[in-house]
């Protein structure tokens, strides 16, 4: 910490008030600290009112109204910024995943939680850029991109979103490099290091950017299912995700599931369903941490979800996707809440692991259908979410399966069950977003809002082909890892769990919170 003249003068004379120079020293710090984020909020929320007021005026009543060409390239502008504030938003989510697992985890397992989210993070951005985004955006056909390796040969802007191509890498990295976070969270405490660099690169490299391209891809054959001389035509309906209920949720929760599943538990644990009395989940570590990155990520939710219209012209768009957000994440909490209470192992007790998860099991369920629902809808299917996840948590732990996060619930389960809750809560009024603004000609309208079965039928074949593909690539992967010699295998030495210091000593050298 630096004392400058100023803050030693200052603290100087607080000492005549008693109270010792370190102690006003650090107040300083911390007022300073406080007083800088709330200014970086408030620029950012001012950042945010002059895109929407931008976008208020110069927003088209018509999609085929003509613009010049300085009014394309100033929407143009206006949209790039708002799509790399919100990758921002997005990147910052990293530090809510680093303290929610952290938070959750023992405290012998902290350190190496911590190293896992920077191995993940650096290794997407690279392979990302490599590999990961021609797999992901570029043409090719129904199942892979073929073009634009290392970002070469790739046109200036994306499609016609009018956003550089460098912008809209910039966004989905951090989509990316969410999924490889949520990848690791079931697989806590004794996964080995070695391994854990392996798996990430089949992730990041492959199976996301490869299965991501069937849904978001320009010509992936879920994303152009149902129409005319494409897979299943006759169904008159493409799959639709969003912001990435199932591309970037569902996908990183199956791999969990899959790596949890072939790595086994960790030793020594002792599932409810063999002992009621020691039985369930070792109690986390530090759940104040836990809890602030929980908020941390409904933060970055901000940019995850409304970020998706890559448009700031879409005015009404931005704020019902913000809306909803919110709607479904404290319907999701406050009955996940509910439900521990009256029901299961903490019947009768205010669980704050059941309403951490369930807040983010809102989040995740809105992230597919929050452009088309309206706010009634995010509340109810939030609710839903709440109770998904605490059934599945305790069906994981039924079935001996060591999460320790509970990472397979919220992000596998609450993203398959928001995928399809589009089929049923699309209220029929909006229907596609755009860099000019919203295109409300072809409305999507679910099963409530006398739509039909047809969104939902989309629905249930999306989620089922990229969960049941994703889960199986997974696991032979992950059985083929687990097969390696150490200190390759995909777990640890039984040392590392059970010596000294646990995983954090065996593996990185320190422990987390070293006695002073």
């Amino acid at each position: 910490m630096s004392l400058t003249p100023k803050k030693f003068a200052t603290a100087a004379a607080g000492l005549k008030r008693g109270g010792s120079l370190r102690d006003k020293v650090n107040n300083l710090d911390w007022k300073l600290g406080a007083t800088m984020m709330i200014g970086k909020m408030v620029g950012l929320a001012l950042v945010f009112v002059a895109m929407i007021a931008f976008a208020s005026v110069v927003t088209p009543a018509h999609a085929e109204e003509k613009f010049t060409a300085h009014e394309t390239t100033m929407m143009n502008s206006i949209n790039t910024v708002w799509t790399l504030v919100a990758a921002f938003l997005v990147f910052g989510m990293q530090a809510g995943f680093v303290m929610l697992e952290a938070g959750f985890a023992r405290k012998r397992e902290t350190v190496n939680v911590l190293m896992e989210c920077i191995l993940d993070t650096c290794l997407c951005g690279l392979l990302f850029w490599a590999i990961g985004y021609a797999f992901m955006f570029s043409h090719g056909n129904g199942f892979i991109g073929t073009h634009w390796f290392f970002l070469s040969g790739a046109p200036d802007t994306y499609e016609t979103t009018g956003i550089p191509v460098l912008a809209h890498w910039v966004f989905q990295f951090a989509f990316a490099d969410t999924c490889s976070t949520v990848t690791s969270g079931a697989m806590i405490g004794r996964c080995g290091f070695r391994g854990d660099i392996l798996y990430s690169i089949g992730v990041t490299g492959f199976i996301y950017p490869i299965v991501g391209h069937w849904a978001w891809g320009p010509d992936g054959f879920l994303a152009t299912m149902g129409a005319k001389d494409m897979w299943l035509p006759g169904l008159g309906q493409g799959f639709r995700d969003f912001a990435g209920s199932t591309v970037v949720h569902t996908i990183g929760g199956v791999i969990s599931l899959a790596g949890a599943m072939v790595l086994g538990p960790r030793l020594g644990r002792v599932f409810a369903r063999d002992d009621k009395e020691r039985g369930g989940m070792p109690p986390p570590h530090n759940l104040t941490v836990a809890t602030v990155g929980g908020f941390l990520l409904w933060f970055g939710w901000y940019g995850f979800n409304p970020g998706s219209t890559l448009s700031a012209m879409d005015a009404q768009g931005i704020g019902r996707i913000a809306a909803n957000t919110t709607l479904a994440a404290c319907a999701a909490g406050l009955s996940a809440m509910v439900v521990a209470f009256f029901v299961g192992p903490t019947k009768g007790k205010f669980d704050l692991g059941y309403s951490i998860n369930g807040m983010l099991a809102g989040l995740v369920a809105i992230t597919c259908p929050c452009y088309w629902v309206n706010p009634l809808g995010a509340i109810i299917l939030g609710l839903v979410a709440g109770v998904v996840v605490w059934i599945g948590v305790n069906f994981i732990e039924w079935l001996r399966i060591d999460d320790p996060v509970g990472a397979v619930a919220v992000h596998g389960f609450a993203g398959i069950w928001g995928t399809i809750s589009l089929g049923f809560f699309a209220c029929g009024k909006y229907g596609a977003t755009g860099p000019t603004g919203a295109d409300d000609s072809s409305p999507v309208a679910g099963l409530f809002y006398h739509g039909g079965t047809s969104v939902l039928e989309a629905q249930c074949i999306g989620s089922a082909i990229i969960t049941i593909a994703t889960f199986v690539i997974a696991y032979v992967m992950m059985w083929v890892i687990r097969k390696l010699p150490q200190p390759w295998n995909l777990r640890v030495e039984a040392e590392g769990e059970t010596g000294p210091g646990g995983l954090d000593v065996f593996e990185h050298g320190i422990e987390a919170y070293p006695a002073q």
